[in-house]
């Protein structure tokens, strides 16, 4: 299985391709998709549209885990972020693929061990688990790692849920 996880943004898209299989995996590849603020909004959303569709006919991922909205302070931001995210949505179910949604926190949490990690956690953690030589950067990267990660964790917890119940009906 081939994860694509994303940490959505309108300046800077942080995405990454993880592959394997139950809580066993390793990095494929990631980066970011970046926009300029100076752009029209419009135009962002196009870049980011054909970013990561180019993104996915490389990688030619199976799954994609994107972070879940958050309750931000500035309205404003959290609609574009719900805009960026709809794109995902949207291209993901173009290509066939499985959608996983996982809120921050949950991320943080399967990764770090702590909901209210901070950024360099999640940036260790995710080298560690992935054994990389470096941290991944720009957080952003890093954030995206930690989603698809968490669909590797999350996805064999249900997995194991759905076959305990099928064996419970027995």
């Amino acid at each position: 299985m081939r994860v694509l996880g994303i940490d959505p943004g309108s300046e800077t898209l942080g995405w990454g391709v993880v592959e394997g299989l139950g809580s066993r995996y390793e990095l494929v590849g990631f980066g970011t998709v970046k926009s300029s603020p100076k752009q029209q909004f419009s135009k962002r959303l196009l870049n980011i549209y054909n970013g990561v569709a180019e993104i996915m006919a490389e990688h030619s991922p199976d799954i994609l885990a994107v972070e879940d909205t958050f309750y931000a302070v500035n309205v404003g931001v959290a609609l574009k972020l719900g805009q960026v995210r709809g794109l995902m949505l949207l291209l993901a179910e173009q290509r066939g693929l499985e959608i996983a949604e996982y809120a921050p926190r949950l991320v943080k949490q399967t990764v770090v061990g702590y909901g209210n990690a901070e950024k360099h956690q999640v940036q260790e953690m995710v080298k560690v688990l992935l054994r990389m030589k470096a941290v991944p950067t720009p957080h952003d990267a890093a954030d995206a790692l930690a989603a698809a990660i968490c669909h590797f964790h999350h996805a064999g917890l249900r997995g194991k849920l759905a076959a305990q119940a099928n064996d419970s009906r027995i």
